[in-house]
């Protein structure tokens, strides 16, 4: 079982604005991160499936190769993903089931960059991110969350003792090319 840390949440109201790190964060089952701009509705990506826009990760040596590679200034929060890992391979976990403290996940499918994170930035950031971008993720049971929580796999049945789908209501992740 592969297992990981969660270094820092970000989150913000308002599409395009400013994100803020918070020590803590309540992580809601089918809607996200409480009070972030996809929860609330918002978003420059609100018209994504529900599922695919709840809640995104990437990992702090992936955002710090980025930097490198593009030769600027380039933070975690720029990245606008919620949720700041180290020890995990965020991209194996699409398709799978994982926790993040006691919070119940599904990894939905990969987070690619954008030209909006490229307007927001002034970088040059869609071909450094191409395999950087961490992934998107649904929450299936809430919880809060800190700094320093487990991030982990989960067995399929763990999963389902927890209250997971299965069988046909399972969901099902979208892979990415790229």
């Amino acid at each position: 079982m592969e297992a990981g840390s969660l270094l820092e949440i970000w989150s913000t109201p308002e599409a395009a604005a400013p994100l803020r790190r918070l020590p803590s964060a309540r992580l809601l089952p089918e809607v996200g991160l409480e009070g972030d701009r996809y929860a609330l509705g918002g978003g420059t990506w609100a018209q994504y499936p529900d599922l695919e826009k709840q809640l995104t990760l990437i990992d702090r040596d992936d955002v710090a190769a980025v930097a490198a590679e593009v030769g600027g200034e380039f933070s975690t929060a720029d990245t606008r993903r919620n949720l700041v890992t180290t020890g995990v391979d965020l991209p194996s976990l699409v398709g799978r089931w994982f926790a993040v403290g006691d919070a119940l996940l599904f990894g939905m499918k990969r987070c690619p960059p954008c030209t909006h994170l490229e307007r927001l930035t002034g970088l040059k950031l869609v071909k450094a991110m191409v395999h950087r971008g961490g992934i998107n993720a649904a929450v299936f049971g809430g919880a809060v969350i800190a700094e320093g929580a487990v991030v982990r796999t989960m067995t399929e049945e763990e999963a389902a003792r927890r209250g997971a789908p299965t069988g046909a209501d399972r969901p099902v992740p979208r892979h990415v090319a790229g």
